[in-house]
């Protein structure tokens, strides 16, 4: 299935691993770019993984603050940015994408960074506060700005170096070399998008924004792998409970199928495998229970962003992996 990406011409190229137990199976082939000029694909290319940005980076600093005694599920956003409007939403709200936030920003793509932060604040809570998972990068964003309040630095520098350096992540990066990258879209506005964040919040905000803009390499995706799913794990970034608390539904009914950051998906004995996905073609499932790991980079927005047949033949490989992998 994974080839037929390729072959069927939904995607230009894949690279993916899938870990077990402790051992890897890992291909690239296909193509990295198709226009203006046709590139083949190649080992340690870095891919724009878009909003596994969020997962890897932005969630795991909050979780290190949350053991550090510096922020607790239940405080309010307020809290921390007193700007924002409604006490109610809590850090596990944005985490579960449970805040209901909505609302519509007028030229967001053309604002600057600044304007941009502020007209989020704009922004109300609906009507599903706490029923209903709608997953949006807004929560993230703030996330990322609380994290820069408590550090003192931009989110995207914290998450360098509380998580990626930690893990031996040295490939990863929010400032990546374009001739080792992996093209997205080719834009009527940006020409084609090589190196520099595809996701167009993030390309305004830059390192301020918690919710995309990571680079990262099949190779460094494998380390952050096998550390989630390691029991006692030898590289102290957060605690294994913490860890393992991920792998149960975190919303505030419990009943909404989603932890803190991750969704969640189910193997067939009813275990729960954390799962994220990203925008750019990106997808990542972990099973701690049975040691498994799901690994997929392309770049399905390459040339083009509309591509519906990747999202379907997506959710089947998943369904096909849960259904094969014991």
């Amino acid at each position: 299935m994974l080839h037929e990406l390729v072959d069927e011409n939904v995607v230009p190229g894949v690279s993916y691993a899938m870990l077990h137990c402790g051992s890897l199976q890992a291909e690239v082939f296909g193509r990295r770019q198709i226009v203006p000029a046709e590139k083949e694909m190649s080992p340690d290319l870095l891919y724009d993984v878009a909003s596994l940005t969020k997962v890897i980076g932005t969630t795991t600093v909050i979780l290190k603050l949350i053991e550090n005694g510096k922020v607790k599920l239940e405080d309010p956003v307020k809290k921390f940015l007193p700007k924002f409007s409604d006490q109610r939403v809590t850090i596990r709200h944005f985490l579960t994408h449970t805040s209901a936030i909505t609302g519509y920003i007028k030229n967001r793509d053309s604002l600057d960074a600044n304007d941009l932060i502020e007209a989020l604040y704009t922004l109300h809570i609906g009507e599903c506060f706490e029923q209903k998972v709608v997953y949006t990068d807004i929560g993230m964003i703030f996330l990322g700005l609380i994290i820069e309040k408590l550090y003192q630095k931009p989110v995207q520098r914290v998450i360098v170096s509380e998580v990626l350096r930690p893990l031996g992540m040295n490939e990863s990066t929010f400032e990546p070399n374009p001739t080792e990258c992996v093209p997205t879209e080719l834009s009527k506005k940006r020409g084609l998008i090589c190196g520099q964040v595809h996701d167009p919040k993030a390309n305004i905000i830059g390192e301020r924004c918690g919710s995309a803009g990571l680079f990262t390499s099949l190779h460094d995706l494998i380390k952050f792998s096998a550390w989630v799913l390691e029991n006692k794990p030898r590289k102290k970034v957060l605690q294994e409970q913490t860890i393992n608390d991920l792998f149960r539904d975190q919303t505030p009914n419990e009943n909404l199928g989603r932890s803190l950051g991750w969704d969640l998906r189910y193997n067939k004995q009813k275990e729960a495998c954390l799962y994220h996905t990203g925008f750019t073609g990106t997808f990542i499932l972990l099973d701690k229970k049975k040691q498994d790991a799901l690994i997929v980079l392309t770049n399905r927005v390459h040339p083009h962003a509309t591509n519906e047949l990747f999202l379907e033949k997506r959710d089947k490989i998943i369904a096909q992996y849960l259904d094969e992998k014991d």
